[in-house]
C-alpha cells in the first residue's frame, strides 16, 4: 500500500485559499511539511529561488497550490498576466520536482478548462473534446498545460503525479472582493454588506442562469490528503459534489441564509462565462471509496458565519 504521509511535503502556494487550509491540516495531523510562496518570500516564477528553497528543505512530495487567479472580472482583464505568471510558476516547480527527485507532484486543475458545451455531467476523457469558453480560454488553456508537462514528464523522467480537476471552492478565508472572489464569496460579501447596510437592491453581474459546482474547501484538503495514499495515476480525476445549481439560486440560498430582505438585481449587460461547470465524479468515489460530505447550504452557513466573525466584526 502507497503511503507518502510520512514524506517532508511542501505546500507550494501556502498563503492562499487552498493552502491555507491544507497547511492548517497537515498541522492539525502533525505531518513533516514547510510552506512558502511569494508573499512569504520565494517567487516561483524565478527557478532559482524555488532551487535554493529545495536545496534547504528537500522536500519530498508537492502539493501546489500556487496560481494567480480571480473570479471573471480579473480574468478578462489580466489575460497577459494570468499566461505569463501561471505558466512560469507550473513550468518551474514541475521541472524543480524533476530535478530534486521529488516523490509525488500533487497538481489541481481547474475545471473550467473542461469545454464549452452545455451537456450532463463532464467526464474525464472528454476533457479534450471542444474549445474552452472565452472568458476562461487563457487560465484553462495554462492550467490545461500543466497536465501536458506532467504528461511529458511522467513518459520521459517516470514521475508520479496526481491530477486533479476542482471546480470552484468556498469557504472561511476565501477571497472576499469584488475583483479576486468567484462567484460565492463575491455574492456572499455583497450579500452581506447590502444586509449591513440596509441597502435596497443587490446587482448581480450576468444573467444568473449558469450552472457552477461548488466544493467546500476542506473537503477539497481532504481529497487533497487522501491522494497522499493512492496509486499513481496519469489519468485526471474529478473531484466534486457531481451536482451544480445556477448562479441566480445561490443567490437566493445566500440572501435567505444572511437574512437579506431587499431585491436581487441581474445586470445582463455583464458577461455569463461558461454555461455549465459540472462534473462527473465516478472515478473519484471509485478511487477514494469516498464523496465530499459538506452541503451546499451547510458549506455557505459556515461560509457567512466566518464572514461576519472575522471581517464584518473586526471592522
Amino acid at each position: 500500500m502507497i503511503n507518502f504521509k510520512n514524506k517532508k511535503i511542501f505546500v507550494a502556494g501556502g498563503t492562499g485559499f487552498l493552502g491555507k487550509r491544507i497547511v492548517k491540516r497537515l498541522k492539525e495531523e502533525r505531518m513533516d511539511f514547510v510552506t512558502t510562496s511569494l508573499s512569504m518570500g520565494v517567487d516561483f516564477r524565478d527557478k532559482r529561488q524555488i532551487e535554493k528553497f529545495f536545496e534547504k528543505e528537500r522536500p519530498e512530495i508537492i502539493i501546489n497550490c500556487a496560481a494567480y487567479v480571480g473570479g471573471i472580472k480579473f480574468g478578462l482583464e489580466h489575460e497577459g498576466e494570468i499566461f505569463y505568471n501561471n505558466a512560469l510558476i507550473n513550468t518551474n516547480l514541475i521541472e524543480c520536482a524533476r530535478k530534486y527527485n521529488i516523490k509525488r507532484y500533487i497538481n489541481p486543475i481547474s475545471n473550467c478548462s473542461y469545454p464549452d458545451v452545455v451537456q450532463k455531467d463532464f467526464k474525464e476523457e472528454e476533457w479534450w473534446d471542444g474549445p474552452l469558453h472565452p472568458s476562461v480560454l487563457v487560465y484553462g488553456f495554462i492550467k490545461k498545460a500543466t497536465w501536458v508537462q506532467s504528461y511529458a514528464y511522467h513518459n520521459q523522467y517516470k514521475m508520479d503525479f496526481i491530477n486533479f480537476l476542482v471546480p470552484n471552492m468556498y469557504g472561511p478565508n476565501d477571497h472576499f472582493n469584488e475583483v479576486r472572489s468567484h462567484a460565492l464569496g463575491a455574492l456572499v460579501m455583497k450579500v452581506v454588506k447590502a444586509e449591513e447596510e440596509n441597502l435596497p437592491e443587490v446587482i448581480i453581474w450576468g444573467t444568473g442562469e449558469p450552472i457552477r459546482e461548488w466544493l467546500y474547501i476542506d473537503d477539497c484538503v481532504e481529497a487533497f490528503i487522501r491522494a497522499l495514499e493512492i496509486p499513481s495515476a496519469i489519468e485526471l480525476i474529478n473531484i466534486g459534489q457531481g451536482k451544480g445549481i445556477s448562479i441566480g439560486e445561490l443567490a437566493k440560498m445566500i440572501k435567505e441564509i444572511v437574512g437579506y430582505k431587499g431585491k436581487l438585481v441581474f445586470d445582463i449587460s455583464k458577461p455569463d462565462g461558461a454555461p455549465y461547470k459540472v462534473m462527473n465524479v465516478e472515478r473519484m468515489e471509485k478511487i477514494f471509496n469516498w464523496l465530499p460530505p459538506t452541503k451546499l447550504e451547510n458549506g455557505i452557513k459556515k461560509t457567512v458565519d466566518w464572514y461576519y466573525k472575522n471581517i464584518i466584526n473586526n471592522n
